[in-house]
């Protein structure tokens, strides 16, 4: 039994903070939250008191991260990386940056897809104990159509990336997609109902039909599975929504009535801005990037704040997912998330709320919250994130709990 105190507490659910306060683990559970004086001093419990200004807060969870992927900024070196590495190397280099992860307080992670699904593979490493990494998901391959996202040139044409997506066409072959990831041991599908290319005239239209898209989800909710949709919006995205995705991805163009749809059905809107910057302030450097593609950078630029704006404003629940991986390295890469979340509107208490408490629904995992009989995945930050949310993009702020267990930080930072 542990019984950590502190001067602070943010329980993740978004209620103010807890002063003076202790939180008791036993195992890998939580068995009490409050202030110090009320709950004391258990018998033969192990005792750590923070430092100072200290703050006990849930764990990170970030759910839209590509683990197989470096984060190279330049797409010329990225692909010709993703090239010549071959699938069990590159599950080892995941492993690293699933590490790096949870050094740096992500304790869950949801993977976006991988050549050949092998974070399935890192995912049940980790949970059969052959490592040490944080909770993880994954979809196996992403679906699409036949030259779709990711299954047109300058992807499919590497030998890695050949099976980067699952290329899938009308909604027969749509539910045989959903049926393999199943058998691959998939915990969720991802669909590409959307156009994907920054060179494209329009930002968005369809690749999926209607029909493969309510295909795809009514084979993966009879499978019990969820579906996030990459989409970037307009028509595609509402279709995706309406015939029942879980989550929709980067999605920069949403209307109201759309948005409404959300919250009615409850589907989650994960916003991936971080990337959208990285992303774009490349593009902006570039000196011969293309006019199509600057013209696409700085609307979504822009769009993604007002799209963010009127989200928070009808109360659309929205998860902190930093697509880490492209443009962008793991580990502090994915905390520029919640410096983004704070800069378009959301308090820190409420940004860290979108990545604990939301981000564990969309998980459906048993944290994210500290209360009583969640998995004790936690952080103890050195510091007050609430006053300066960047401080949780320093590892040696952190010190990182997951079902009670202390992290050690070792290793360096990942070039």
């Amino acid at each position: 039994m542990k019984l950590i105190r502190a001067d602070q507490l943010i329980d993740g659910t978004g209620a103010a903070p807890l002063h003076g306060a202790a939180i008791l683990i036993e195992n890998d559970r939580i068995v009490a939250v409050g202030r110090a004086a009320d709950i004391g001093t258990p018998d033969g419990a192990e005792i750590i008191d923070a430092p100072p200004g200290s703050t006990i807060m849930p764990g990170l969870i970030d759910v839209h991260v590509h683990l197989a992927y470096s984060g190279d900024v330049d797409p010329d070196a990225f692909r010709a990386e993703s090239a010549t590495i071959h699938y069990p190397a590159m599950a080892l280099r995941a492993a690293r940056y699933a590490r790096e992860s949870l050094e740096y307080g992500y304790t869950a992670l949801r993977d976006m897809h991988a050549p050949g699904g092998v974070i399935i593979d890192l995912r049940d490493a980790i949970n059969r104990g052959y490592l040490e990494g944080p909770r993880i998901k994954a979809p196996g391959l992403g679906l699409t159509v036949t030259g779709g996202h990711m299954d047109q040139p300058g992807f499919a044409d590497f030998a890695t990336f050949r099976d980067m997506s699952a290329a899938c066409d009308g909604p027969d072959g749509f539910r045989k997609g959903v049926r393999a990831q199943a058998k691959r041991g998939a915990d969720f599908i991802k669909i590409n109902p959307c156009v994907g290319s920054r060179r494209d005239e329009r930002f968005y239209r369809f690749e999926m039909t209607v029909d493969e898209i309510t295909a795809a989800c009514d084979e993966a909710h009879e499978q019990g599975l969820m579906v996030g949709a990459h989409t970037s919006g307009g028509p595609p995205l509402s279709a995706a929504i309406a015939a029942g995705c879980d989550t929709v991805e980067h999605a920069h163009w949403i209307d109201d009535a759309t948005l409404e749809l959300m919250v009615e059905r409850g589907t989650f809107l994960v916003p991936t801005l971080a990337v959208n910057e990285a992303s774009s302030t490349y593009i902006f450097e570039q000196p011969d990037a293309p006019a199509k593609t600057l013209r696409w950078a700085q609307a979504s630029e822009e769009a993604k704040w007002e799209r963010l704006t009127r989200a928070k404003r009808m109360g659309v629940k929205v998860a902190a997912g930093s697509d880490a991986g492209f443009f962008m390295p793991h580990g502090a890469g994915n905390g520029r998330e919640l410096e983004l979340l704070v800069q378009g509107g959301y308090s820190p208490l409420e940004a860290i709320h979108c990545a604990t408490a939301v981000g564990a629904d969309l998980m459906q995992i048993e944290s994210g919250r500290l209360l009583p009989g969640k998995l004790a995945d936690l952080l103890l930050v050195k510091g007050d994130p609430l006053r300066h949310i960047s401080i949780l993009r320093k590892r040696e702020n952190l010190d990182v709990y997951l079902g009670g267990k202390p992290i050690s930080r070792r290793l360096a930072v990942a070039a």
